[in-house]
């Protein structure tokens, strides 16, 4: 990160370790800026310390080693109410007994600001957040994604340097969750408050973000910003976690440069980027995108030639995906916009497909996980 000048950075992570027993590491040796005014997500499955590290920079944990910043100061030993953060959760966290008016005027009045400030301050919260008429209403009145609104404006009414949501979408249903990764992302652009967002949803991480940590096994493996992440996968973790990926496992033939030539378990050789490859005669892992993957005449251009059978179609109205069976696998999938499906194209059909060498990754083996 070297491009990140000092005064850029709010929150800094310098080798932070989080183990609750003394001997598993949760979060193995943080090192982590996050850049002011910009939207990071913490990204990766259940136990991959993503949320551990978020609460840490919340102080509601404390790093067994290794210190956080903020804003150039250590915080380590600063309690969560005096950090100036919002949060944001899953179960929204709102006073039940409290009207949608009181729960936004709670931060407020906790931090001894005057009654006329804090009114002006909960009506541009309200309004902020499209609930101008709500300030009356019980939480128990309103509807899952109205409480996650005011769950929001509650994190944003105090004006905080920082705001850390935890799968804040996660109960909601598919078509109320992305409304709401819009309206989140709109009122970041407003604001330019800072964001830290953990979801374990990669889409969503994918849509809102201007840069992902992808977190696996205590550690970050990779940082950056969406489009580089899915094009440009550093480990097969990566590749496999971000998107649909097609894998295939081969041997490392040779090596010049930026490529390098696979050997697979029949024969057939493949040349690709050498992203994260051994030795030859290592084993390595092939990714290529199923969008990536060209079919019958459209091939021919393509250096990786092979021949596949169709097995299944799936449709997914817009797009449809192709399963075949190719080089020995029988999972290999090709997607396809409906426009450019062939009609004549049918279960059992063997057909010309390839790739071209910059869109097949050679990476390190797969992990039997």
């Amino acid at each position: 990160m070297a491009e990140t000048q000092a005064n850029d950075v709010l929150v800094s992570f310098r080798g932070v370790q989080k183990s609750y027993d003394g001997e598993t590491l949760i979060v193995k040796d943080l090192n982590l800026d996050i850049r002011k005014g910009e939207f990071l997500t913490l990204l990766g499955p259940s136990g991959s310390g993503k949320t551990t590290s978020l609460m840490m920079l919340a102080g509601f944990e404390t790093p067994t080693s290794g210190e956080i910043q903020l804003a150039g100061r250590s915080i380590n030993n600063v309690p969560p109410h005096k950090r100036d953060i919002g949060m944001v959760f899953q179960n929204y966290a709102l006073f039940p007994h409290m009207t949608v008016a009181e729960n936004l005027a709670f931060p407020l009045s906790v931090r001894g600001m005057s009654k006329t400030d804090v009114a002006e301050r909960v009506k541009r919260a309200l309004s902020m957040v499209q609930l101008d008429a709500f300030g009356g209403r019980y939480p128990a009145q309103l509807s899952g994604g109205q409480q996650q609104r005011v769950a929001l404006a509650r994190a944003l009414v105090f004006e905080p340097q920082l705001v850390l949501m935890d799968e804040p979408l996660g109960a909601l249903d598919k078509q109320l969750r992305e409304h709401m990764q819009m309206e989140i992302k709109h009122i970041h652009q407003r604001l330019g408050v800072t964001v830290v967002y953990v979801t374990h949803d990669q889409g969503e991480a994918l849509t809102m973000s201007d840069r992902v940590a992808v977190f696996h096994q205590g550690e970050i493996q990779q940082i950056a910003p969406p489009h580089e992440l899915y094009e440009h996968p550093r480990n097969s973790f990566v590749a496999n976690f971000i998107g649909e990926n097609n894998r295939i496992a081969g041997q490392l033939h040779s090596h010049d440069g930026e490529r390098c030539v696979v050997t697979l378990a029949r024969g057939e050789k493949v040349e690709a980027l050498a992203v994260n490859v051994g030795q030859p005669g290592d084993a390595v892992s092939l990714s290529i995108r199923p969008e990536r993957v060209r079919l019958n005449g459209h091939s021919e251009s393509c250096v990786n030639r092979f021949s596949g059978r169709v097995a299944e179609f799936i449709y997914l109205g817009d797009h449809v995906r192709i399963r075949l069976e190719v080089c020995g696998r029988t999972d290999f999938f090709v997607k396809q916009p409906i426009a450019e499906l062939d009609p004549a194209l049918g279960v059992g059909d063997v057909v010309p497909l390839g790739w071209a060498v910059e869109h097949v990754r050679a990476l390190d083996p797969l992990s039997a996980a």
